[in-house]
């Protein structure tokens, strides 16, 4: 267990402090992938379904103008419910390459500073800065890439549970 976390650290470390944010961001953006997954999948989202449901089945009429309102009401409340967090997750899913390109332009400079310094001749500094931006880049798109399946089986979900409660929510009695 501490070979992995040396190995995990010297990782870290070799990528630079860019890495610790996106590390940060990808945490953030697991959290809130999990919790929606949990929320509909767990059983939440079921009893929030219901309660939308209940609430429309106990009206004795629904065919009124104010039925239709009420109807829409309940499918905006439901709609912003299943969408919470879902923007933020994509908001995240955009950020991790580019925080990875943040990683890449400040590896960049230390080449840079390294040929400024040394007058180009030290290939085995100027490796080093090199190895400092690839790896936030390649940090950022694998982030990315996950985050990105996650959050379209995510829409795909939240879509289809919008189509389930407006196609319960009939007029027709």
């Amino acid at each position: 267990m501490a070979e992995l976390l040396d190995t995990i650290m010297a990782f870290m470390n070799k990528g630079g402090d860019v890495l610790w944010i996106i590390a940060t961001l990808v945490f953030f953006m697991w959290t809130l992938i999990i919790e929606r997954f949990i929320y509909f999948l767990g059983g939440g989202w079921k009893s929030d379904r219901m309660t939308a449901v209940n609430a429309w089945e106990v009206r004795p009429e629904r065919k009124s103008w104010n039925a239709k309102q009420i109807r829409s009401k309940l499918l905006s409340e439901s709609r912003s419910v299943i969408n919470d967090n879902m923007a933020l997750i994509a908001t995240c899913v955009a950020l991790c390459p580019l925080l990875g390109l943040l990683g890449t332009v400040t590896g960049m400079i230390e080449v840079f500073n390294v040929m400024a310094v040394t007058g180009g001749g030290d290939a085995k500094s100027m490796a080093g800065g090199v190895e400092r931006s690839t790896i936030p880049t390649m940090a950022g798109m694998v982030a990315a890439l996950s985050g990105l399946f996650a959050n379209t089986q995510l829409q795909r979900i939240a879509l289809r549970e919008q189509q389930l409660l407006e196609d319960q929510l009939t007029s027709d009695h």
